[in-house]
Order: structure tokens, then sequence, then C-alpha cells
């Protein structure tokens, strides 16, 4: 049986995680997998974002157990191939051209969290809980977990979750900003894909900048962030998309980008 399926949509990729027995814990596959879809939907022009999903109404629940208890017996340098494995899914969502959006249904542990939060935009359930479980297994967070959730949360909020293994709702995480939507249970892929058609109304490029420049604000120093702001701005004044918007904007139209 499969691990992983890649949906296609005319302007949307769909990546999911099918393994369902294991509440989608991550694999070999799904690794690949999601490579794969990822740097597709960054070089093919008819595909406007990617939607991460899970099967069976749980998004991630990260690690699986067995195999890391396997990996305890490997070199330390071993060991570090395998975490950056994961690493170069987190690299891979950043670095992708494209909006990347997360459904989540039931939750998100560990890893799975991890991947979650390094997504531009994530749809999740009503009920569903986030939990840093590491620490139960005497292990550390990582997949960015907390370089990602220090700059969204409080400091106290993060400790919890990461010294205590403490399950944060959906709920608390949409109020602090870190969820984009909120949904009912069953509704995070259908909001996923709205949002995915909204992103496809717009201009390709801009938005691939823009999400350059927030990826690049979280190390930049605000001088760095304006000298990166002003090239940007600079070259799309002189873009065709630019020329489509403020001639559609002046007209009192909607523009038109693809």
């Amino acid at each position: 049986m499969s691990l992983f399926r890649k949906d296609r949509h005319p302007d949307h990729l769909v990546l999911w995680n099918t393994n369902a027995a294991t509440r989608n814990a991550l694999s070999p596959e799904y690794y690949a997998g999601l490579l794969d879809g990822l740097r597709e939907a960054g070089t093919d022009p008819d595909i406007a974002a990617v939607i991460l999903a899970g099967d069976g109404g749980f998004f991630c629940s990260g690690g699986d157990l067995n195999q890391l208890r396997e990996r305890r017996d490997m070199t330390l340098e071993q060991r570090h191939a395998n975490i950056n494995r994961l690493h170069d899914i987190i690299r891979a969502i950043r670095e992708c051209p494209k909006p990347v959006i997360c459904a989540v249904e039931g939750g998100a542990a560990g890893a799975g969290l991890s991947i979650a939060l390094a997504c531009d935009m994530v749809v999740s359930a009503e009920r569903a809980k986030f939990v840093l479980a590491y620490v139960r297994a005497g292990l550390v967070p990582d997949g960015g977990a907390t370089h990602t959730l220090m700059q969204m949360l409080p400091r106290a909020t993060v400790s919890r979750m990461a010294m205590l293994a403490e399950p944060i709702s959906a709920e608390r995480l949409f109020d602090l900003g870190a969820i984009t939507e909120l949904v009912a249970p069953g509704d995070a892929l259908r909001v996923a894909q709205e949002l995915a058609a909204q992103v496809a109304k717009g201009p390709e490029q801009a938005i691939a900048t823009i999400k350059g420049l927030l990826n690049a604000a979280q190390s930049a120093t605000q001088d760095e962030q304006l000298a990166a702001e002003c090239t940007a701005m600079a070259q799309a004044l002189g873009s065709d998309e630019a020329r489509t918007g403020i001639t559609a904007f002046l007209n009192k139209q909607r523009p038109v980008f693809r």
C-alpha cells in the first residue's frame, strides 16, 4: 500500500500522507513524494499552490517510534543524516516559490506539527490538537519547531508545549495568530482549496516575491529588509504583472493575471 498520494487539480496540487494506520506517521515514501511534488509545483506555471493533507482524519503524528527505536543504534553521523531528511522537507516548503497550504484535520504531533507550521497558511478543523510530543520519549523537537513557535507564540506557551508535551488547541493557536483559518471538522481541505483558488487569481511572480520577503524577514535586520523590499519593488514596478494590475486598478476593473 502506498504511503503517499499526489492529486493534481487545474491550479493546485494536493500532496497526501496516506499512512492512516499510524495516523500518518512520517515515512521515506512520504518524504520522497513530498519533495518531488514541491519541486514539480515550483517549476509548473499551471500550479499556483500546494496543499498538504493527511488521510483518515489526522494530519500527521510525526516520526514513527519503531523507526526511531532502530536509529538509537546508528552512529551519530547516521542519525544526523536521517534528521536532515526532515529538515530538507522544511527547507523545500519554505523555498517553494508557490504558497504551501496545510489542511489539518484531527491534529498534528511532533514533526507533523513542524511541517504544518512551516507552511505559508494553515487551515485547521475546530477541536484539532497540536502537540510537541518529543519529551515524552526523552527526545527534543526538530524540524524547526522551536524556531517557528518562538516567532509565533509567547515563550511561556512554547515552554509548556516543548517541556511538558502539553497539547494546544486549534482554537488557541487561531487566537494567537498561528492558524490562518479555523473551520468545521471535515472542511479543512475544502477551505484550503478555496484559498488555493484565490492564490491562482493573483500575480504569480509577485506572490513568489512576497513569500521570499516574508521568509527573509524572519532573520533580517530592518535595514536589510528595507534593501530587499526596495530591490523587489523596483523590479515589480517594471513587470507585466504590475502593468496589468495598475491599469485595471485605474480603470476600476478586476485585474486578470492568468
